[in-house]
């Protein structure tokens, strides 16, 4: 298939397919005589794994890790150590994903301070929200930040 007949298959932009055949994640296909690359079941599937792994937010270096161990041929002991260290990554993503979660609920208090600042009656000249955007560009305290103690 054609690599516009892959992106569509996938959901993954041609331009994206073509990056991952550059930083190795997608092998390259062979060409036709026409020079068009000619994608196989595998790269769709190669493909669809990053994808999903990309939907995890995985950062490429450890969807690369993860290629890698599928990539490895199967021996008993290249097989323990590769699914102990696929744990270690998947723990560490998680770890990742927690850390942004809570940065995130710190946000969400944030703007709902801020947003407490706001009645909905006033003119733009006096709204609270923009007082204390304002107020916070030039270094002063807001509603959103506490001010240092």
């Amino acid at each position: 298939m054609q690599i516009k007949a892959l992106a569509a298959a996938t959901g993954v932009d041609v331009e994206t397919i073509r990056y991952y055949e550059k930083q190795g994640l997608l092998p390259a296909p062979a060409r036709r005589d026409n020079g068009y690359r000619d994608y196989q079941i595998a790269h769709l599937e190669r493909l669809a794994f990053i994808r999903h792994c990309r939907a995890l937010d995985m950062p490429l270096v450890d969807v690369s890790r993860l290629l890698g161990f599928i990539d490895q041929t199967s021996d008993e002991e290249g097989a323990g150590a590769g699914a102990g260290a696929v744990d270690a990554l998947v723990a560490e993503q998680l770890s990742r994903v927690r850390a942004r979660l809570k940065s995130m609920q710190a946000l969400e208090k944030q703007l709902l301070q801020l947003q407490s600042r706001c009645d909905g009656r006033h003119e733009n000249g006096h709204c609270g929200i923009l007082n204390d955007l304002v107020a916070a560009a030039h270094g002063e305290a807001c509603a959103c930040h506490a001010q240092p103690g």
